[in-house]
Protein backbone atom coordinates (compact mmCIF):
# COMPACT_ATOMS: atom_id res chain seq x y z
CA UNK A 1 0.00 0.00 0.00
CA UNK A 2 2.81 2.47 0.83
CA UNK A 3 4.36 1.77 -2.57
CA UNK A 4 1.07 2.55 -4.30
CA UNK A 5 0.73 5.73 -2.24
CA UNK A 6 4.25 6.80 -3.26
CA UNK A 7 3.51 6.18 -6.95
CA UNK A 8 0.26 8.14 -6.78
CA UNK A 9 1.97 11.06 -5.04
CA UNK A 10 4.77 11.14 -7.58
CA UNK A 11 2.25 11.09 -10.43
CA UNK A 12 0.34 13.94 -8.80
CA UNK A 13 3.52 15.97 -8.49
CA UNK A 14 4.63 15.27 -12.05
CA UNK A 15 1.23 16.10 -13.55
CA UNK A 16 0.72 19.34 -11.63
CA UNK A 17 4.27 20.73 -11.79
CA UNK A 18 4.30 21.06 -15.58
CA UNK A 19 1.40 23.54 -16.02
CA UNK A 20 2.36 25.29 -12.78
CA UNK A 21 5.96 25.81 -13.87
CA UNK A 22 5.00 26.99 -17.34
CA UNK A 23 2.50 29.42 -15.85
CA UNK A 24 5.14 30.77 -13.44
CA UNK A 25 7.66 31.30 -16.25
CA UNK A 26 5.13 33.21 -18.35
CA UNK A 27 3.63 35.44 -15.63
CA UNK A 28 7.06 36.19 -14.11
CA UNK A 29 7.54 38.88 -16.77
CA UNK A 30 4.40 40.75 -15.69
CA UNK A 31 4.13 40.56 -11.88
CA UNK A 32 6.29 41.37 -8.85
CA UNK A 33 8.75 38.86 -7.39
CA UNK A 34 6.76 38.77 -4.14
CA UNK A 35 3.50 37.91 -5.87
CA UNK A 36 5.30 35.29 -7.96
CA UNK A 37 6.71 33.75 -4.80
CA UNK A 38 3.26 33.33 -3.25
CA UNK A 39 1.99 31.69 -6.44
CA UNK A 40 4.79 29.16 -6.07
CA UNK A 41 4.19 28.76 -2.35
CA UNK A 42 0.54 27.96 -3.11
CA UNK A 43 1.63 25.00 -5.25
CA UNK A 44 3.99 23.82 -2.52
CA UNK A 45 1.12 24.07 -0.02
CA UNK A 46 -1.02 21.95 -2.33
CA UNK A 47 1.84 19.44 -2.59
CA UNK A 48 2.11 19.22 1.20
CA UNK A 49 -1.66 18.76 1.45
CA UNK A 50 -1.44 16.06 -1.22
CA UNK A 51 1.24 14.40 0.89
CA UNK A 52 -1.19 14.37 3.79
CA UNK A 53 -4.08 12.99 1.73
CA UNK A 54 -2.13 10.49 -0.39
CA UNK A 55 0.85 9.55 1.78
CA UNK A 56 -0.74 10.06 5.19
CA UNK A 57 2.02 12.46 6.34
CA UNK A 58 0.85 15.17 8.74
CA UNK A 59 2.75 18.11 10.22
CA UNK A 60 2.80 19.02 13.90
CA UNK A 61 4.26 22.50 14.30
CA UNK A 62 5.40 24.22 17.47
CA UNK A 63 7.22 27.49 18.11
CA UNK A 64 5.62 29.74 15.48
CA UNK A 65 5.60 32.45 18.14
CA UNK A 66 9.42 32.43 18.01
CA UNK A 67 9.48 33.85 14.49
CA UNK A 68 10.08 37.61 14.05
CA UNK A 69 6.74 39.40 14.05
CA UNK A 70 7.42 42.56 12.03
CA UNK A 71 6.77 42.64 8.29
CA UNK A 72 10.38 43.65 7.62
CA UNK A 73 12.12 41.92 10.55
CA UNK A 74 15.00 39.89 9.04
CA UNK A 75 16.13 36.37 9.91
CA UNK A 76 18.21 33.47 8.68
CA UNK A 77 16.41 30.13 9.13
CA UNK A 78 18.73 27.18 9.79
CA UNK A 79 16.88 23.91 9.31
CA UNK A 80 17.61 20.24 10.00
CA UNK A 81 17.67 18.40 6.66
CA UNK A 82 16.45 14.79 6.42
CA UNK A 83 14.33 14.65 3.25
CA UNK A 84 12.60 16.61 0.49
CA UNK A 85 9.61 17.13 2.79
CA UNK A 86 11.01 20.16 4.66
CA UNK A 87 11.97 21.91 1.43
CA UNK A 88 8.28 21.86 0.50
CA UNK A 89 6.88 22.49 3.98
CA UNK A 90 8.83 25.60 4.92
CA UNK A 91 7.37 27.92 2.24
CA UNK A 92 3.97 26.37 2.90
CA UNK A 93 3.93 27.35 6.59
CA UNK A 94 6.09 30.47 6.86
CA UNK A 95 4.41 33.92 6.96
CA UNK A 96 7.28 35.58 5.06
CA UNK A 97 8.69 34.90 1.60
CA UNK A 98 11.75 32.65 1.79
CA UNK A 99 14.91 32.67 -0.32
CA UNK A 100 16.71 29.35 -0.55
CA UNK A 101 20.45 29.15 -1.10
CA UNK A 102 20.97 26.33 -3.59
CA UNK A 103 23.43 25.03 -6.18
CA UNK A 104 22.89 26.42 -9.67
CA UNK A 105 22.66 22.91 -11.18
CA UNK A 106 19.08 22.71 -9.92
CA UNK A 107 18.09 25.38 -12.43
CA UNK A 108 18.49 22.83 -15.23
CA UNK A 109 15.85 20.47 -13.77
CA UNK A 110 12.97 20.53 -16.27
CA UNK A 111 9.96 22.61 -15.25
CA UNK A 112 10.72 22.77 -11.49
CA UNK A 113 14.17 24.25 -12.02
CA UNK A 114 12.89 26.62 -14.71
CA UNK A 115 10.33 28.01 -12.29
CA UNK A 116 12.93 28.33 -9.53
CA UNK A 117 15.09 30.33 -11.90
CA UNK A 118 12.34 32.97 -12.17
CA UNK A 119 12.20 33.46 -8.39
CA UNK A 120 14.38 35.92 -6.49
CA UNK A 121 16.54 33.36 -4.72
CA UNK A 122 20.27 32.71 -4.29
CA UNK A 123 21.77 30.11 -6.63
CA UNK A 124 25.50 29.62 -6.36
CA UNK A 125 28.42 27.86 -8.01
CA UNK A 126 29.87 25.70 -5.25
CA UNK A 127 33.17 25.32 -7.13
CA UNK A 128 33.87 29.03 -6.55
CA UNK A 129 33.58 29.17 -2.79
CA UNK A 130 34.79 32.71 -2.10
CA UNK A 131 32.72 34.26 -4.89
CA UNK A 132 29.75 32.08 -3.97
CA UNK A 133 29.73 33.27 -0.38
CA UNK A 134 30.18 36.90 -1.43
CA UNK A 135 27.08 36.46 -3.60
CA UNK A 136 25.17 34.93 -0.68
CA UNK A 137 26.01 37.91 1.54
CA UNK A 138 25.24 40.52 -1.12
CA UNK A 139 21.92 39.02 -2.19
CA UNK A 140 21.02 37.88 1.32
CA UNK A 141 21.35 41.41 2.72
CA UNK A 142 19.20 42.84 -0.05
CA UNK A 143 16.50 40.21 0.32
CA UNK A 144 16.31 40.52 4.09
CA UNK A 145 15.98 44.30 3.82
CA UNK A 146 12.94 43.61 1.62
CA UNK A 147 11.34 41.35 4.25
CA UNK A 148 12.48 38.03 2.77
CA UNK A 149 13.95 35.42 5.11
CA UNK A 150 16.96 33.43 3.92
CA UNK A 151 16.69 29.70 4.58
CA UNK A 152 19.66 27.33 4.66
CA UNK A 153 20.38 23.72 5.60
CA UNK A 154 23.64 23.88 7.56
CA UNK A 155 24.35 20.16 7.10
CA UNK A 156 24.39 20.77 3.37
CA UNK A 157 22.69 17.52 2.38
CA UNK A 158 19.98 15.15 3.57
CA UNK A 159 21.05 13.23 6.68
CA UNK A 160 19.57 9.81 7.61
CA UNK A 161 17.29 9.54 10.62
CA UNK A 162 19.15 9.40 13.91
CA UNK A 163 22.37 10.77 12.44
CA UNK A 164 24.09 14.14 12.44
CA UNK A 165 25.93 15.77 9.58
CA UNK A 166 28.66 18.37 9.72
CA UNK A 167 27.16 21.77 10.50
CA UNK A 168 28.84 24.26 8.18
CA UNK A 169 29.07 27.92 9.16
CA UNK A 170 27.74 29.53 5.97
CA UNK A 171 24.41 30.40 7.56
CA UNK A 172 25.89 31.95 10.68
CA UNK A 173 28.51 33.82 8.63
CA UNK A 174 25.69 35.34 6.60
CA UNK A 175 23.74 36.27 9.73
CA UNK A 176 26.78 37.94 11.30
CA UNK A 177 27.64 39.81 8.10
CA UNK A 178 24.05 41.08 7.85
CA UNK A 179 23.62 41.64 11.60
CA UNK A 180 20.45 39.54 11.81
CA UNK A 181 19.37 36.72 14.15
CA UNK A 182 19.26 33.03 13.28
CA UNK A 183 16.26 30.76 13.87
CA UNK A 184 17.10 27.07 14.50
CA UNK A 185 14.47 24.58 13.28
CA UNK A 186 14.32 20.85 13.99
CA UNK A 187 12.37 18.57 11.60
CA UNK A 188 11.72 14.83 11.99
CA UNK A 189 10.79 14.25 8.34
CA UNK A 190 12.83 11.04 7.95
CA UNK A 191 10.40 9.34 10.33
CA UNK A 192 7.94 9.31 7.41
CA UNK A 193 10.06 10.16 4.38
CA UNK A 194 13.42 8.37 4.78
CA UNK A 195 16.46 10.01 3.25
CA UNK A 196 16.52 9.50 -0.55
CA UNK A 197 13.74 6.89 -0.28
CA UNK A 198 10.93 6.41 -2.78
CA UNK A 199 8.52 4.65 -0.42
CA UNK A 200 7.16 6.85 2.39
CA UNK A 201 5.32 5.91 5.57
CA UNK A 202 2.23 7.54 7.08
CA UNK A 203 2.81 9.40 10.31
CA UNK A 204 3.54 12.75 11.92
CA UNK A 205 6.44 15.04 11.10
CA UNK A 206 7.34 17.30 14.01
CA UNK A 207 8.57 20.78 13.16
CA UNK A 208 10.00 22.70 16.11
CA UNK A 209 11.01 26.35 15.71
CA UNK A 210 13.48 27.60 18.29
CA UNK A 211 13.89 31.06 19.71
CA UNK A 212 15.83 33.65 17.70
CA UNK A 213 19.54 33.70 18.50
CA UNK A 214 21.24 37.12 18.08
CA UNK A 215 24.34 37.13 15.89
CA UNK A 216 25.87 40.46 16.94
CA UNK A 217 29.25 40.05 18.61
CA UNK A 218 29.41 36.31 17.93
CA UNK A 219 31.86 34.23 15.95
CA UNK A 220 30.42 32.06 13.18
CA UNK A 221 31.75 28.89 14.76
CA UNK A 222 30.41 29.68 18.24
CA UNK A 223 27.01 30.66 16.87
CA UNK A 224 26.72 27.55 14.70
CA UNK A 225 27.67 25.36 17.64
CA UNK A 226 24.78 26.83 19.60
CA UNK A 227 22.45 26.20 16.65
CA UNK A 228 23.74 22.64 16.27
CA UNK A 229 23.36 21.86 19.97
CA UNK A 230 19.79 23.16 20.04
CA UNK A 231 18.69 21.34 16.88
CA UNK A 232 20.27 18.03 17.83
CA UNK A 233 18.93 18.16 21.40
CA UNK A 234 15.49 18.93 19.99
CA UNK A 235 15.78 16.03 17.53
CA UNK A 236 16.47 13.68 20.44
CA UNK A 237 13.41 15.03 22.25
CA UNK A 238 11.08 14.87 19.26
CA UNK A 239 12.22 11.50 17.90
CA UNK A 240 13.75 9.51 20.77
CA UNK A 241 13.26 6.19 18.95
CA UNK A 242 15.84 7.29 16.36
CA UNK A 243 18.55 7.79 18.96
CA UNK A 244 19.50 4.69 20.97
CA UNK A 245 20.38 5.29 24.61
CA UNK A 246 24.07 5.92 25.16
CA UNK A 247 25.87 3.69 27.66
Amino acid sequence: MNFIRAVLHMLWMAITVIPWALFVVVVSYFISSTRLYWICAAWLRLSVNAGTVILGIENRIQGMENLPQGTKDPAVLLVKHQSTWETFVMPAIMPHPLAYVFKKELLSVPFFGWAMGRLDMIHIDRSQRARAFAKVVQQGRRLMQEGVWVIMFPEGTRIPRGQKGEYKTGGTRLAIAAGVPVIPIAVTSARCWPTKAFIKKPGVVDISIGQAIPSVGRSAEELMLEVENWIEAEMHRLDPEAYPAQP
